[in-house]
């Protein structure tokens, strides 16, 4: 027993998914990632005083330990490759397109890194953008949570390319409607993270019409992100996962 054990635990380490190839390891990737949402439930009923400071330090815990998580995997350099290039072109096209507010591509790498490496991947290269772009546009208490938010984005793109929802099995087309849609999705997602954020975070005395107040304000970039997103989805995704495709059936790059 001990010694199969032992054998599931080397072939998890070397595979891409890391510690989500144990068993159960996909349930306690998935209770992890809704820490955050639950803690921003929990402060929302028992109204804590330091609200802003609570959640900070949760979506900082759960970062590190997704991190660890990956880190814990030993993936292989020609692993990390794909997800740290993609990262930092994410992290350009944030920078490039940096005139135009919330008109970027990070989503639609994140979407694209998720479909073709796989959903840890897919978080790995959302958050590390973030981290990356925020040394040009200023690090602060929103990093972590634009770390989080466009991980979760580049998640759960990889749980739906997964389940088949991009791509035509049939045809190995991409559906364009469906990206489209998602790509509006994904920016509706990140809206609610940050805006949920700000919201119990800054809002004081916490009131709906406040609330109501906030989400007005910033629904406009939300929606400019969601819209550049299905853009940048339709133009990049077909092109980006068939060579990247290639690399990782060459070089079996996921499990």
């Amino acid at each position: 027993m001990y010694m199969r054990f032992d054998d599931e635990k080397q072939r998890a380490a070397a595979s891409p998914d890391g510690l989500a190839a144990y068993p159960g390891g996909a349930l306690l990737e998935v209770v992890l990632l809704a820490a955050v949402p639950l803690a921003m439930g929990l402060a929302l009923v028992a109204g804590f005083a330091q609200t802003a400071l609570l959640m900070l330090l949760v979506v900082t815990v759960v970062l590190a330990l997704f991190f660890a998580g990956y880190e814990a995997g030993r993936p292989a350099l020609r692993q990390i490759m794909p997800t740290l290039v993609l990262s930092a072109l994410a992290a350009a096209g944030r920078i490039l397109f940096a005139a135009v507010p919330d008109f970027k591509p990070v989503s639609a790498i994140a979407i694209i890194a998720g479909a073709t490496l796989g959903r840890r991947n897919g978080f790995m290269v959302g958050a590390l953008a973030a981290l990356a772009s925020n040394f040009f546009f200023g690090q602060g208490m929103w990093s972590p949570w634009q770390m989080y938010a466009w991980g979760m984005v580049g998640y759960l793109g990889g749980v739906l390319a997964s389940a088949g929802v991009f791509d035509n099995r049939a045809t190995g087309k991409p559906r364009m409607v469906t990206l489209v849609t998602c790509g509006l999705a994904s920016g509706a997602l990140y809206g609610v993270i940050i805006n949920a954020y700000g919201v119990l975070g800054f809002v004081r005395p916490f009131t709906w019409p406040g609330t109501l107040a906030y989400v007005a304000a910033s629904l406009p970039f939300d929606v400019i992100h969601g819209v550049a997103t299905a853009v940048f989805l339709a133009v990049l995704y077909g092109p980006w996962t068939r060579r990247i495709n290639r690399v990782v059936r060459k070089y079996g790059l996921r499990g």
